[in-house]
């Protein structure tokens, strides 16, 4: 016997997750349901506050500008899956997490989109192959700035690529690639503080130029590094 789950249950057991944000929008972009970790972290108090608006209605300019250019992709089909971002909270807090998006199917065609996002957590210390995936995280943490191999990832941990993949995402929650982003992204975001040129600040955190590097810093955080900047200026 199949057992149907309705949106509205799927929002009520979320709402006990205060480390997963749970949504579903329509097909034009606006929330048909939204738990409470949602609500409390755009600063809001009613889940009607969020209900029948936009993610540019409900979030600064550029970061409103970003998730919708990401919904209208899985509206047109896209599966979005481990999409590792920052999500810049309403006290302009960064937290990171991991987003998962998904057409809504309706009668044979899209009707909306319905996803999560995860917050980190703590890496399962338990593991059996913690100690040498620290080392790897050592490493990381010491070079990201340089061209970084997988291989020479694998060898430090004494492990196959496909082994440190698999044990990587179990313990960490992300692969190798992943967390050197992370650690790109973070010293970008802090070097963004100062004064240097964005063009040197992504040289510095690893990227090969300017380009790629505004085009990962928007994919991940959500909008381009001059535009974290002013907001940053702005606070």
């Amino acid at each position: 016997m199949e057992t149907t789950i309705s949106a509205n249950e799927l929002e009520a057991l979320f709402d006990a997750l205060p480390d997963v944000v749970f949504f579903v929008k329509d097909a034009t972009g606006r929330y048909t349901h939204a738990n409470l970790t949602l609500v409390r972290r755009l600063g809001l108090k009613r889940r009607e506050d969020v209900i029948g608006r936009s993610v540019t209605e409900l979030f600064p300019a550029t970061l409103g500008g970003s998730y919708a250019s990401q919904d209208r992709r899985v509206l047109e089909g896209e599966v979005i899956e481990n999409q590792l971002e920052v999500h810049i909270f309403s006290n302009r807090t960064p937290g990171w997490c991991l987003t998962f998006k998904r057409p809504l199917r309706q009668d044979g065609g899209i009707g909306g989109v319905i996803g999560i996002s995860r917050d980190l957590g703590q890496p399962d210390g338990r593991h059996p192959t913690y100690l040498r995936l620290r080392r790897v995280l050592a490493h990381l943490q010491e070079h990201y700035a340089e061209n970084v191999r997988v291989a020479t990832l694998a060898a430090l941990a004494e492990l196959s690529v496909a082994q440190l993949e698999r044990h990587f995402r179990r313990v960490f929650q992300l692969t190798p690639q992943q967390v050197l982003t992370k650690l790109r992204i973070e010293a970008a975001m802090r070097m963004l503080q100062g004064e240097d040129s964005v063009a040197a600040i992504g040289l510095a955190c690893g990227f090969a130029d300017q380009s790629s590097f505004a085009r990962q810093f928007k994919a991940t955080v959500g909008m381009p590094p001059r535009d974290y900047r002013s907001m940053l200026a702005s606070t």
